[in-house]
């Protein structure tokens, strides 16, 4: 792999980016898990809080990184739509969109570090390997509705 140099400026941006994606993320399953209905309740109302919390920590990982870089950390977070659709299979569905744009920031910021920086490419890879393990289980999960 060759070495580059990194934009210390663009990586910044894009850990901000994630930062505030991943608490939106926060937002967002915290809200759903006080949505779901039904008898299959119980189960998935801890897996969405469970997927709030990784969120946290993934906002918290991202701003550790890019103080570390002497950046300043956002205190914003993407918009959420609501779009009132609270069914088990809506809400499964619109996490499985959140995921998958979730996994095109992480690939946006490897394609920026990879060859230049260990750290932050293992960084990166890591919740790459996070990210896709979330989609598979939502897909299981939605498997039931189709």
């Amino acid at each position: 792999m060759e070495n580059k140099n990194i934009d210390t400026k663009e990586i910044i941006n894009l850990l901000n980016q994630i930062m505030e994606f991943e608490l939106a993320g926060v937002v967002r399953y915290t809200h759903y898990s006080l949505m779901v209905t039904g008898p299959y309740r119980l189960p998935i109302v801890d897996f969405l809080k469970e997927q709030a919390n990784e969120s946290l920590m993934h906002a918290q990982q991202a701003g550790e990184l890019l103080t570390g870089l002497d950046g300043h950390p956002s205190q914003k977070i993407t918009s959420i739509e609501e779009t009132h659709n609270h069914s088990i299979r809506d809400i499964l569905e619109e996490s499985l969109e959140h995921e998958k744009r979730a996994l095109e920031l992480y690939k946006n910021l490897l394609s920026k570090v990879e060859g230049s920086s260990v750290y932050l490419e293992e960084y990166t890879r890591g919740l790459i390997g996070q990210e896709e393990q979330h989609q598979l289980e939502l897909k299981k999960m939605l498997k039931d509705f189709s």
